[in-house]
């Protein structure tokens, strides 16, 4: 198993749980705009392994999902931000350039501290 990005979370923005029904959790380095800091989970900016692709899988909290997209922009993003958005709804398409999509499975409930992982 190689690891293609792994991350913790630092912090949880006040209004997180906003987007818990739409089944999506956005990720966001320091840099976070004021706008959107309160829905996002904060992140360290770090370095990705390798290439990011359907097929590969996202391992949040243990817990495997299989990513089926991924948008033109997440890898850059994710790199150069420590942003991108997961969305739980398994498109094979990418509607929006900043998301990885991965199967249709429940969310997981994110912490300080929970662990995220891309690997093949």
């Amino acid at each position: 198993m190689k690891i293609i990005y792994e991350n913790k979370v630092k912090s949880l923005g006040a209004s997180v749980n906003d987007f818990q029904d739409s089944g999506m959790f956005i990720l966001f380095g320091d840099s976070a705009p004021d706008t959107l800091k309160d829905f996002c989970y904060s992140i360290d900016v770090l370095p990705i392994n390798g290439e990011i692709k359907v097929g590969q899988k996202a391992i949040i909290d243990g817990e495997e999902f299989v990513i089926t997209a991924v948008g033109d922009l997440a890898m850059r993003n994710l790199e150069n931000l420590g942003h991108v958005t997961f969305a739980f709804d398994g498109s094979t398409e990418a509607e929006l350039p900043g998301t990885i999509y991965v199967e249709a499975k429940p969310m997981p409930s994110l912490s300080v501290g929970s662990t995220i992982q891309i690997v093949e």
